[in-house]
């Protein structure tokens, strides 16, 4: 079995799991509970305004000797802390952000389908193939958003939903995989 020889599960797990994550986001919604509203929205908008798109962290401190000052202590102390995401202004273009998503499950399948052919022989059954093309997703799809909750503050609630969403995206594909494989 090659990577050519799944085109089939590669695609069709892209557009299933595209679509899921559609309904996660429009339909069942739980994710909207993820973000909340500053207490003084004016206030941030004024203050990022004119920022550059980019990562900016709040107290800003890069070098470890200056954490030993102490209005850079005061800083922390005081907060806030923050990690702030500043992006383009204007109307968020859906379109391109669906573009480049469906393209990274697309790029996931294509992962799956190479584990897949080097670990499952052509004559193999749904569970051996659904487990390592699952397994595969799933891991594709969370682990990566651990390290956000650990370093960046990212609320643990947010990302176990990221994670169930991802557990989703795994059955999804471990059984299109397994089925058409």
């Amino acid at each position: 079995m090659t990577l050519i020889d799944l085109w089939l599960p590669i695609l069709v797990s892209a557009v299933l799991v595209f679509l899921a994550s559609a309904i996660i986001w429009t339909v069942f919604k739980w994710h909207n509970s993820d973000y909340r509203q500053t207490d003084d929205e004016a206030g941030v908008r004024k203050t990022l305004s004119g920022s550059q798109p980019g990562f900016y962290v709040v107290p800003y401190c890069m070098d470890q000797a200056d954490y030993k000052q102490p209005d850079m202590q005061q800083k922390y102390l005081d907060g806030p802390l923050a990690y702030i995401t500043v992006v383009p202004n204007g109307l968020p273009r859906m379109g391109p952000r669906l573009v480049s998503m469906f393209a990274y499950f697309l790029l996931v399948g294509v992962l799956c389908a190479y584990f897949v052919s080097r670990t499952i022989g052509p004559d193999s059954d749904y569970l051996a193939v659904f487990r390592v093309a699952g397994t595969v997703a799933f891991v594709a799809n969370s682990i990566a958003l651990v390290p956000e909750s650990i370093w960046f503050g990212r609320p643990w609630a947010m990302t176990a939903k990221n994670v169930m969403d991802a557990l989703i995206y795994g059955l999804i594909t471990g059984g299109v995989f397994g089925w058409l494989a």
